[in-house]
Formats: structure tokens, C-alpha cells, sequence
């Protein structure tokens, strides 16, 4: 069951006794807590009827006895076990969700990791628990979500303010988030965020960013790529070199894909190598200016770059001067 689904069934006042919420993706774990928290019970009926608990100070047996509790007004109470995956002796919850009470939601939060499977706790939540499991999500999904985020909001993005928010902040859904609420909220009844706003509400400059370091080698002008590099040095904290690198790595990684297609439209070919079809034109122009050796060289000399950047075949360089080298490399 997926998020949509377990907050419609909420809205309309279906419940299950137990809701078992785990995995790597905290930002759609909150989501559902954050309901459960405020949204199931009016405020008359939560100042009786919430019960919140944090696993790391919780004792189990004061769980059960708080989800053995019959409500004091209204039809139910909800109790709240957040951050459960600290809990000492969890199992022990067992005995209550073999025997839920049907008056009780009690909510689970298990972040960062799913239970063993072959345990017994595990069976006894497939059996009596509505169990959702987050997984994270991968890097290529992330411009298609954070664009399906802002236009659920009544807003949209133009596609390279898009990609500059994305590569930006990476795979953190709930930081996402929060910067595009943070953007909304100055957009003075404007409808599209811009890259204007990205680089203004955010702190990402619109010219010295990833996103233009791979279009200046993409279209091989290396004094770019070089001033860009530059920009990264005087300002560590903007790209850091485990965020550069892994993102040309993508980038080229895509360029190369493109020799392997037999068709010719760039909808067709953004679609086969998984981009979107507004920058298709950015990797058939790549492949073009590097041909398929020089697009060999450039992921070989990426891989050398990450190798030294860990401390392998290092000398003591640091990451400006590997990046650098390293595009001197391509230009060559």
C-alpha cells in the first residue's frame, strides 16, 4: 500500500489497528506520522486519546499498556511510536499486535532499515499490520518527482532550475521539500519557479553550479569548465568533489548511450536513455564534438579522478587541482 492510499483511507475514517511505517525514506515515513499525529484525532479528542512515544526512551511494556487503554472520549485513540528502530527489546510488542485492540491505531515508526524478514515480529505485522515499506529513491527519479511535488502545490519549474535544485541537494526528499516551500512562499503570485529563484532562495549560483560545469565540457569549452572549477575552490562548500564527480558521471554515462540508439527522434532517444527531452539535444551535440573513444577517455579519466580523490595514486593534490587535471585530460 503506498502513501496516497493510507491517507485517503485516513480521510475517510478507515482505519487498521496497526500501521507498521519502515524504511530508508524518512520523508514519506513523516508524511504518514505527521497525519496520524495531528489529522486522525480533533484537538479535543487528542489531549485524551495521543499517546507518543520515542524508542529510544520508551519501555515496552508502557507501550502496551497505553494501546490496551480504551479511549476516554470518542470512538478511538492513537498511539504514536516514533524513531521504533532505537527501542530495546521491540520484539516484545509481539504479544500486543498478535491481540490488537480494535479502538487502538497504534502508528510505528521504523526508520533507516526494514525488520529481519524471518523473524517472528516480522510474520505477525504481515499477518495483523498495515506495513509500508519506503525505499529510497534512486538518483534518475528524483527531477521527475521534485516536478510532480511543486505542480500537486499548483506551481512548475522551468527544466533547468529543475535540474539545479536536484543536483544541488541530492537524494534528500525532505530537504527537497522544504527548499520548494521555501521558494513558494516568494514567489509574490508568480506561478513557474525560475532559475532566477533557485539561485536567489536557495544559495545555488545559476552560472557556477554542476549543471553548467557539465554543459561547458559537453560543448568542450574547457576555459568554462576551468573558471567554474575555480568558483568551486573559492567556495568549498558550493560542490564539493563527491558531488561533481558522480554527476558527470551521469552525464557522460548518458552521452554515451547515445551511440548505442538506432532511432532518430530526440523524444525517442531522451526517453531510451532516461533524460528529459528538453537536454536530449545537449548529449546528441556531446557525442557528436567527443566521438565514442573520446567519450570512452572522459569515463576512464572520471573513474582515475574518484580513485585519487579517495587517496589512490595521490601524490597529495587537492580537489581542484584533480579536477582540473583531469579536464586538461579531456581537452587533450
Amino acid at each position: 500500500m503506498n502513501v496516497e492510499r493510507i491517507l485517503s483511507d485516513w480521510k475517510q475514517k478507515r482505519f487498521k489497528p496497526i500501521y507498521w511505517l519502515e524504511g530508508e525514506e524518512e520523508f514519506y515515513i513523516d508524511e504518514l506520522v505527521e497525519f496520524a499525529e495531528h489529522q486522525i484525532l480533533s484537538p479535543s479528542e487528542a489531549a485524551f486519546n495521543l499517546s507518543v512515544f520515542y524508542g529510544k526512551d520508551a519501555q515496552w511494556a508502557e507501550v502496551i499498556n497505553a494501546c490496551r487503554r480504551y479511549p476516554m472520549t470518542g470512538e478511538r485513540q492513537v498511539v504514536l511510536l516514533k524513531e521504533a528502530q532505537q527501542m530495546r527489546d521491540l520484539d516484545k510488542l509481539e504479544a500486543y499486535i498478535e491481540n490488537p485492540l480494535a479502538s487502538t491505531i497504534l502508528v510505528v515508526s521504523h526508520k533507516e532499515k526494514k525488520i529481519d524478514g524471518r523473524s517472528r515480529l516480522a510474520r505477525l505485522l504481515k499477518e495483523k499490520a498495515e506495513v509500508f515499506s519506503a525505499k529510497k529513491m534512486y538518483d534518475n527519479q528524483l527531477p521527475n518527482w521534485t516536478s510532480e511535488l511543486i505542480k500537486a502545490k499548483g506551481y512548475s519549474i522551468m527544466p533547468k532550475a529543475l535540474i539545479l535544485l536536484v543536483d544541488h541537494i541530492g537524494n534528500d526528499l525532505s530537504r527537497i521539500n522544504n527548499e520548494v516551500e521555501k521558494i513558494l512562499i516568494n514567489l509574490m503570485g508568480r506561478r513557474a519557479i525560475t532559475e532566477d529563484d533557485i539561485e536567489m532562495y536557495v544559495g545555488i549560483s545559476k552560472e557556477y553550479n554542476v549543471f553548467e560545469l557539465q554543459e561547458a565540457l559537453g560543448r568542450r569549452d574547457m576555459p568554462k569548465a576551468i573558471r567554474i572549477i575555480q568558483y568551486f575552490e573559492a567556495n568549498p562548500k558550493a560542490a564539493p568533489i563527491q558531488l561533481i564527480l558522480p554527476a558527470l558521471y551521469n552525464f557522460f554515462s548518458k552521452i554515451y548511450m547515445v551511440f548505442g540508439q538506432t532511432a532518430e527522434d530526440e523524444k525517442t532517444i531522451a526517453s531510451n536513455i532516461g533524460t528529459n527531452p528538453f537536454f536530449v539535444r545537449d548529449y546528441i551535440s556531446a557525442a557528436k564534438r567527443y566521438n565514442f573513444e573520446g567519450v570512452e577517455s572522459a569515463l576512464i579519466l572520471l573513474h582515475e579522478c574518484n580513485l585519487k580523490s579517495i587517496g589512490v595514486n595521490n601524490a597529495g593534490a587537492d580537489d581542484s587541482s584533480l579536477l582540473k587535471e583531469m579536464i586538461a585530460k579531456m581537452s587533450a
